[in-house]
């Protein structure tokens, strides 16, 4: 079938602080070096898309040299935390800001739903900016009329059909937004993360319709999501996104896994040097949290039976000590602590301390562990805070279950009785 969607060093930059250049100084400095045929001076100068720093410079990449083709039928999917240049590249490929650098190839229509109400106009009605969306889209009146019945039975929203869009709450627009999007026969269609504002009826019809879109009619999707379960279920291939740069480009599977895991050592498990973390009383070498029965693989979903292993060498007084862990969110709250002081003594030379936690415990999320070593169940003879982070994702629901997070940070599994 070809290449449908073809990115060529792709980078975007923009200037800090100020609309525009900000500077007439720049845009004279600009313009006169294009006169003379040079290169634009200010593409040699700014910093990386890291949002957590201080800017020392007055430009920034939001994106730098992204480089990949996608196949017609092909479902990408782009993932990477808040900030990576996600919702930039979309814009980019739906030509609502130009590049800076590089060329964007394209074959068809591309149709895209980067936020809620895209592409609406707020004092139409439902019906009226359907028909606009398919005017931009290059489709006859009569190419409209024949989808029309379909896009507004998928929407759900007959009844406000001819009401302003303004008047619409956020799910209304958003399923609307989507099914003109969808139902209007784009060769690629680019979905960000909007398809979270909607039900789990909503995202149930939405994924199937992509799957549909993708397997049955042989055409493109971009999906972006926060969402691992469904960017596994639905895309053949991913894209991983870290400070403006393709970090990692894979399968699915490969790619979610290195976006929960990473090649770093600090994510889900950590090896310490000798003496790293060390006193007079103990010497720790590794720690590691993961699925039990699975070390090796860095996904933990919600469902999973968690597995915590500490290896450490006490050195004298081990029948005073005990080892206490505390957990908190990404938030920095304390969720609760744990010890194993209850159960086992600890022992002189090397131990291998593992504490499962049970099936289903913890909610969706980031969680930090902070390591304590106590004295006499009163003294603290070391801290280490945030010691190792690790991160609990969607596990699989299914197709029409809610896809979000529910609310609070543990999940217990009481027992339950009916009589």
């Amino acid at each position: 079938m070809g290449v449908i969607l073809q990115i060529e060093n792709i980078s975007k930059q923009y200037r800090l602080g100020t609309v525009g250049t900000g500077s007439l100084a720049h845009d004279l400095n600009r313009w006169w070096h294009t006169v003379r045929g040079k290169e634009d001076p200010y593409l040699k100068i700014g910093e990386v898309n890291d949002r957590g720093s201080k800017a020392t410079s007055d430009y920034v990449w939001a994106l730098q040299d992204i480089n990949f083709e996608v196949q017609a039928g092909e479902v990408l999917g782009i993932i990477g935390k808040n900030g990576a240049g996600k919702s930039t590249l979309l814009k980019l490929l739906s030509r609502v800001t130009a590049p800076t650098t590089g060329a964007i190839r394209t074959r068809g229509r591309i149709a895209s739903l980067l936020e809620v109400g895209t592409g609406f106009h707020g004092e139409l009605t439902g019906r009226e900016n359907i028909y606009m969306n398919g005017a931009i889209l290059g489709m006859t009146k009569k190419e409209i009329d024949s989808k029309l019945d379909e896009i507004i039975a998928f929407s759900d929203c007959e009844r406000y059909i001819d009401t302003p869009v303004k008047r619409y709450s956020s799910g209304m627009t958003v399923r609307l937004g989507f099914a003109v999007a969808a139902h209007l026969e784009p060769d690629i269609l680019v979905v960000d993360e909007v398809l979270a504002v909607g039900d789990a009826e909503f995202q149930k019809k939405a994924i199937g319709k992509m799957q549909d879109i993708s397997g049955s009619e042989g055409r493109t999707v971009l999906f972006v999501s926060h969402n691992m379960a469904a960017v596994k279920s639905l895309c053949t291939r991913a894209i991983v996104l870290e400070n403006g740069k393709t970090a990692f480009e894979g399968s699915a599977e490969e790619s979610v896994s290195y976006y929960l895991g990473g090649n770093n050592n600090f994510f889900h498990e950590k090896l310490f040097k000798p003496n790293e973390i060390a006193n007079e009383f103990f010497e720790l070498h590794k720690i590691s949290i993961h699925k039990v029965g699975n070390p090796e693989n860095r996904i933990i979903d919600e469902y999973d039976e968690i597995e915590l292993t500490t290896n450490a060498t006490f050195l004298k007084e081990v029948e005073r000590l005990h080892l206490t862990y505390l957990i908190n969110n990404e938030e920095g709250e304390c969720l609760f602590t744990f010890s194993h002081h209850h159960t086992f003594p600890l022992k002189k030379g090397l131990n291998h301390l593992k504490c499962k936690l049970p099936k289903g415990f913890l909610n969706i999320g980031s969680y930090f562990l902070t390591l304590y070593i106590i004295q006499d169940k009163k003294r603290t003879v070391f801290v280490e805070k945030d010691i190792l982070n690790f991160q609990i994702t969607h596990g699989d629901r299914g197709l029409g279950a809610w896809m979000g997070k529910e609310p609070g940070f543990i999940k217990p599994q009481f027992h339950w009785e009916n009589s």
